[in-house]
């Protein structure tokens, strides 16, 4: 039997704002997390990317706050990215038209001045990175002693970008008795220790095991050489690759900022039409490129690993991983950004001769195998190194002598060859 937004327990100017945002049934994390969050305990909720994760902290969240009395922020939600802060910003704002409250937005890249007018307003909800808020707080123009409601969202993410001292001042600024909700995608085990400082007997929320990949996702590995990756996602974006058909949005992600650049201009000089996202480029900027790669004005947008991340873009055909990730979990998020809301994806992983080992670390981590795959006509160099069948998901014990039956043979007779 399927369980309505109505049965979480959502007052009616909420359940309103869910109609207004289109939302028919929970999924199964707002299921699960809405009603543990309306009777004021602490929970720690992990779901795979795309599976709603912002509305399960936003609705109960508003619902708590109503009719508090202050200037606020009753509610404070902290997340890393600009791109995530605008994403909730567009939920909660939809929400607060039918409940009458105010949400605020503070992110780095824009204007200072018109933040602080924001607040001088006063608001029920406050969207913030945790730059800018740390910065808005030190100067006096914005006071946490009224939170209520504290949300960290994508908290493994704000644990790599290395935003956990700002998290634990914002924290420190907050009234001892409030509310705390910890959503990402992942919770590893390097985080936990973390939270159990940070929480009070939180309840447990898991939709998805660490390095659990979407099943909408249909994955493939496409060995080829570095000096073919641009051939070979020419000619992908030429024939539809897997799905048969051209694709109409492609997100291809690269590791550095420089390489990103690098394919744009590419791709440009071969007639497509391609838009960048990385941290060097304006706020505005990177706002409206979103905006075109929403609205399929362009084919393909590269980015780097700031899109792998809540960027809620839907009818994303394929992802293409152009330089295999180095971190396993990143993995798992740039593919989760296609293969959403039910619909199928593909994603492509470019793994060249000298990327073998973060590609095993992501089959470790993810304990599956990613299935070899090579587009039909296209020539491959020689040179690539093509994956053995059967290869082990489990990383082999180490002895005391692992390692020296292969010395001294080199890459011929050694562990790898063509195949591995």
């Amino acid at each position: 039997m399927t369980t309505t937004f109505a049965e979480l327990g959502l007052n009616e100017q909420i359940l309103a704002g869910v109609e207004a945002l289109g939302f028919s049934t929970p999924t199964p994390v707002q299921e699960q997390a809405i009603p543990v969050v309306l009777t004021g305990r602490d929970i720690v909720a992990s779901a795979q990317t795309g599976t709603g994760k912002t509305a399960a902290f936003a609705l109960p969240a508003l619902q708590l706050v109503a009719g508090a009395e202050g200037k606020g922020p009753h509610a404070l939600v902290v997340t890393p990215t600009r791109e995530l802060a605008a994403q909730i910003e567009k939920v909660v704002s939809v929400v607060c038209e039918k409940t009458g409250q105010r949400a605020v937005i503070v992110m780095g890249g824009a204007k200072f001045d018109r933040q602080i007018k924001e607040l001088e307003r006063g608001c029920d909800l406050l969207v913030a990175t945790p730059g800018r808020l740390i910065d808005l707080m030190e100067h006096n123009h914005v006071s946490l002693t009224q939170v209520k409601v504290l949300v960290l969202d994508e908290a493994d993410r704000m644990l790599d970008m290395g935003f956990w001292p700002s998290v634990r001042r914002i924290m420190h600024a907050l009234p001892a008795k409030h509310q705390t909700l910890l959503f990402s995608a992942t919770i590893p085990p390097s985080i936990k220790s973390t939270i159990d400082a940070l929480l009070t007997d939180p309840a447990t929320v898991e939709i998805a095991r660490v390095g659990e990949t979407a099943d909408t996702v249909e994955e493939h590995l496409c060995p080829v050489t570095q000096g073919q990756k641009t051939e070979l996602l020419r000619a992908l974006l030429d024939t539809g690759g897997a799905a048969g058909e051209k694709p109409e949005r492609v997100l291809v992600f690269c590791r550095t900022k420089h390489r990103v650049d690098d394919v744009s201009k590419t791709l440009k000089a071969a007639g497509v039409k391609v838009d960048v996202m990385h941290a060097d480029r304006p706020q505005k900027a990177r706002e409206r490129a979103l905006e075109k790669f929403r609205e399929g004005k362009v084919q393909v947008f590269v980015a780097t690993d700031v899109m792998s991340r809540g960027i809620d873009v839907s009818g994303i055909d394929a992802v293409v991983n152009f330089d295999v990730p180095m971190d396993p979990e990143d993995y798992v998020h740039r593919i989760g950004r296609t293969g959403r809301a039910g619909a199928t994806g593909h994603a492509y992983t470019f793994v060249a001769p000298d990327e073998i080992s973060p590609l095993r670390e992501i089959e470790y981590f993810t304990k599956k195998l990613v299935p070899v795959w090579d587009l039909p006509g296209f020539s491959y160099d020689a040179g690539r190194i093509v994956p053995q069948e059967g290869r082990p998901t489990k990383r082999a014990a180490r002895t005391m002598f692992a390692g020296s039956r292969g010395r001294g043979r080199g890459i011929a007779g050694g562990r790898y060859g063509r195949h591995y």
